[in-house]
């Protein structure tokens, strides 16, 4: 498939994306026409596909396929109710993925989706890695008070790091610091603190 065939469908599946009250949706009828299929009856099958796969990875399928109906005029100008959905770009997703990969469009659509799931991975895993680091900065903040503090009662290192430990252990369930790092594949040279799941409250 040529570039600016690609191109251009890049920029049709981009505008056919819709938002109601900051949520962004696609409409199935839509995506249907974008996917090349001619037929609803044969693109529910895909989507029936897609539902099955989107309950067995543990999602509510309701949440991402949402039933609606929507108003289409007949050959003889008649108003007539047809069923659609909003999808979400997961239902997308999966409903590329179901979908006839000797299609070039279904194809395309199998690569879109799967840079676009890729992308929000990756923003979910920076800001996971901000938040852990205004963690461990408040963390550190934290210890050096409790720190100064403790020298100031005349608490000396070998002391402060014997409280420490005793502090993990009750954190840990008994478990040293080094154990709870052996258990993480921790490197020696790294905080244990720098590994463990933010608690917010």
């Amino acid at each position: 498939m040529k570039i600016q065939k690609l191109e251009q469908l890049r920029e049709t599946f981009e505008t056919y994306v819709n938002d109601a009250e900051g949520i962004e949706y696609w409409l199935a009828r839509e995506l249907q026409e974008l996917l090349g299929y001619t037929q609803w009856r044969n693109f529910e099958i895909v989507i029936g596909k897609a539902k099955i796969a989107c309950e067995t990875s543990g999602e509510e399928v309701i949440n991402h396929f949402f039933p609606i109906e929507k108003e289409v005029r007949t050959g003889i100008g008649q108003p007539k109710m047809v069923p659609d959905y909003m999808l979400t770009r997961y239902a997308c997703y999966l409903i590329a993925q179901n979908g006839d990969p000797r299609k070039d469009v279904i194809a395309f659509a199998q690569a879109y989706f799967a840079v676009q799931t890729r992308r929000a991975e990756i923003i979910q895993e920076q800001m996971e890695l901000f938040a852990r680091m205004e963690a461990r900065e408040l963390l550190r903040d934290s210890e050096k008070a409790l720190s100064e503090e403790i020298y100031h009662r005349g608490v000396d290192s070998k002391g402060f790091a014997y409280i420490r430990s005793k502090g993990d252990q009750a954190l840990f369930g008994n478990r040293s610091t080094q154990e709870m790092k052996d258990k993480l594949g921790v490197p020696k040279s790294r905080p244990l603190a720098d590994f463990l799941p933010r608690i917010d409250g």
